[in-house]
């Protein structure tokens, strides 16, 4: 990897790619010629492997694919591939940072796709923006895929783009920074509850942040069965009678807030019981005082939560961050691997509302005799978690009727 990759304005004699150079920075080293590779299944060591996985045979396979169309889930790799689409204009702790440098971020997402959930992914970076454009260009590689993981794109087109893709396609389409931070915020609540005695039903929830991730929280939760959720953007509570709504928050609007409250996101945290951040900026603490007693804390923003872990534990029972340095991580890996693992295993045609649920009632069950104020969520490397959240997934699927397989 090049200095003008890393950074177009230093060149290769400066002092910035000799410390490169001298390995002072191991995330460098770690991605020196990309993170991900191609490696065959099957063996070609002489001719007759050859006429097999290429010409001739390999024609046999394709003519008998091109009579019945479904073959191609039992001898192509597409039942078990996912792409990881991106445009790079909102990458987690960098925002719009364009296709090109987004790459070693899709690079990780694939190689925890295979890691956690034995799924392989294909990195796809796209240079466009307009959504006609995703959308048509995604449609159209489509068919070399089992699944579609939208990733970084920014709010409001995140939303336009998954519904509008998922309408053209017969494979599950998944944009993780909303959903996949929504299973596993679900997840953790209910476990939070249960280790305190709370009744999901009752707890009145306070979310910061109204972009991709915090319109799926609070969608889920609603479906879950909380009743009171109350999201705030910069601009404070999100509410009907607010006039700079877009489209998006004004159907969040209808469906959540049912106290009509109005006014700054402090105003909204006196009295609540869960805190959920997904948006950055800080919470004072003297708002965190007004929570109450008993109040969970998951301020998730990356790398700086929107309150400090040693705030929120002299207010709160129950603290949670999207920070591995932290207990109680909110990470999406604990999500996708395994969401896309069972989608894949039945062939699923998308991903359900259902099947989300699903995912996030089997998360939280793999800990769920093993709770404490620090463990309401298992660890990413808990090898219990994707085979729980798949096996919940692919039953779902079933159940709501997008199982091919």
């Amino acid at each position: 990897m090049t200095s003008e990759i890393v950074n177009p304005r230093v060149g290769p004699d400066t002092d910035a790619e000799a410390e490169l150079n001298a390995g002072l920075d191991p995330a460098f080293a770690l991605h020196r010629g990309g993170k991900l590779a191609v490696r065959a299944t099957v063996p070609v060591r002489d001719a007759d492997d050859l006429s097999l996985a290429y010409t001739p045979g390999v024609a046999r396979v394709c003519a008998a694919i091109a009579e019945r169309p479904e073959l191609v889930h039992e001898y192509t790799w597409r039942s078990q591939v996912v792409a990881v689409v991106t445009d790079g204009s909102a990458v987690l702790g960098l925002g719009d940072i364009g296709p090109e440098a987004s790459l070693p971020v899709m690079e990780g997402k694939a190689i925890l796709f295979k890691q956690f959930g034995g799924v392989d992914a294909v990195p796809v970076a796209l240079d466009c923006r307009d959504a006609d454009e995703i959308v048509e260009t995604v449609a159209r590689l489509a068919p070399s895929f089992g699944g579609i993981n939208l990733e970084d794109i920014s709010a409001p087109r995140c939303f336009e783009i998954e519904r509008r893709l998922q309408d053209r396609v017969d494979i599950p389409v998944f944009h993780d920074d909303q959903h996949g931070t929504a299973v596993v915020t679900l997840a953790a609540l209910t476990n939070a509850a249960r280790l305190t005695g709370r009744d999901m039903t009752g707890l009145r929830v306070v979310i910061s942040g109204a972009g991709a991730a915090g319109v799926a929280i609070a969608k889920i939760l609603l479906g879950a069965g909380v009743r009171d959720v109350v999201v705030c953007d910069r601009r404070g509570v999100v509410s009907e009678d607010r006039e700079d709504l877009t489209e998006v928050k004004r159907e969040l609007a209808r469906i959540t807030n049912p106290g009509g409250l109005a006014g700054p996101l402090t105003a909204a945290l006196a009295g609540a019981d869960v805190f959920v951040g997904v948006s950055g900026g800080t919470v004072p603490e003297e708002a965190v005082a007004t929570m109450a007693n008993g109040a969970f804390v998951f301020a998730m923003a990356n790398p700086d939560p929107e309150i400090h872990p040693e705030v929120a534990h002299r207010h709160a029972s129950v603290v949670a961050t999207g920070r591995s340095d932290f207990p109680n991580q909110i990470n999406n890996v604990l999500a996708f691997p395994g969401i896309f693992s069972g989608a894949l295993r039945v062939r699923a045609s998308r991903i359900t509302e259902s099947m989300k649920l699903a995912a996030a009632e089997a998360l939280a069950g793999v800990v769920v005799d093993e709770l404490s104020p620090s463990r309401i969520i298992p660890s990413p490397f808990d090898a219990r978690v994707a085979p729980a959240v798949a096996a919940a997934v692919a039953e779902a699927a079933r159940t709501a009727g997008v199982a091919r397989a």
